[in-house]
């Protein structure tokens, strides 16, 4: 390897990651793409995925097929464990060592972000995230299961509690997976069972904000809350949760 020429570490290949490395294509420079998974990932059709609308394969791309023609640079399936500033270089562990470094001159860390349970984190183990697949496939697996149980259970009575969704945050995601249920139980689902009707599931929205999709225009948001509440979901607003 030529000394001369900068040594680019990149850690993470979602967009920021994949942005980072296409801008550098033309540079001299010897780069290095390092993420824990194999694949891309476009996050923002998670919730298709979560709702059997779209399977896995259809939003996560290989890294190296997408830079497979970019001849400065090279991925590493390995997950970064620390960056030592003075030594300029990062660790990373990979399925066969640990703590292997890997020197730098330019580093950019594009990791993403975690969801946040706002000082909750025990509602982890009830309500997983949606950042990754396995969390879309888990979310997925939840509501389908749902629906089996209630089919399968002879008292009507426990059919409204096993067939009630509560989604708590009323942002593109939220927004996004209340509105795909709704429509998945009155179209994907309506015919399938034959001891409970699946458009009687309840669907709940609640956040603590005044509107849906607080970050975005009023006219938007209050379009939002309409088609939802046309589609049946019933959103709390201006309600947080405790417990």
């Amino acid at each position: 390897m030529d000394e001369s020429i900068p040594r680019i570490v990149i850690v993470g290949g979602g967009f920021g990651g994949l942005a980072a490395a296409k801008a550098f294509r033309h540079t001299p420079a010897h780069i290095t793409l390092i993420d824990r998974t194999n694949h891309h990932l476009f996050q923002p059709l998670l919730y298709q995925v979560a709702t059997s609308v779209l399977t896995p394969g259809h939003i996560a791309s290989p890294i190296r097929g997408i830079l497979r023609n970019q001849k400065n640079i090279t991925v590493i399936l390995a997950e970064v464990t620390g960056v030592d500033k003075d030594r300029r270089c990062v660790f990373a562990n990979s399925a066969d060592r640990e703590e292997v470094p890997l020197p730098y001159d330019y580093l950019i860390l594009a990791t993403g972000v975690r969801h946040s349970y706002f000082g909750h984190d025990e509602f982890e183990k009830f309500a997983p995230g949606l950042k990754g697949l396995a969390d879309a496939v888990a979310v997925r697996n939840k509501i389908l299961q749902g629906f089996e149980q209630a089919e399968a259970e002879e008292d009507p009575s426990r059919h409204r509690d096993l067939l009630t969704f509560v989604l708590v945050g009323a942002g593109p995601t939220g927004v996004e997976l209340a509105g795909e249920i709704a429509l998945m139980v009155r179209t994907t689902l309506r015919s399938d069972f034959r001891r409970i009707d699946p458009t009687s599931a309840r669907i709940v929205l609640v956040d603590m904000g005044d509107r849906v999709l607080g970050t975005f225009s009023e006219e938007i948001s209050e379009a939002a809350e309409k088609r939802l509440s046309k589609l049946g979901v019933e959103v709390r607003l201006g309600q947080g949760v405790e417990q």
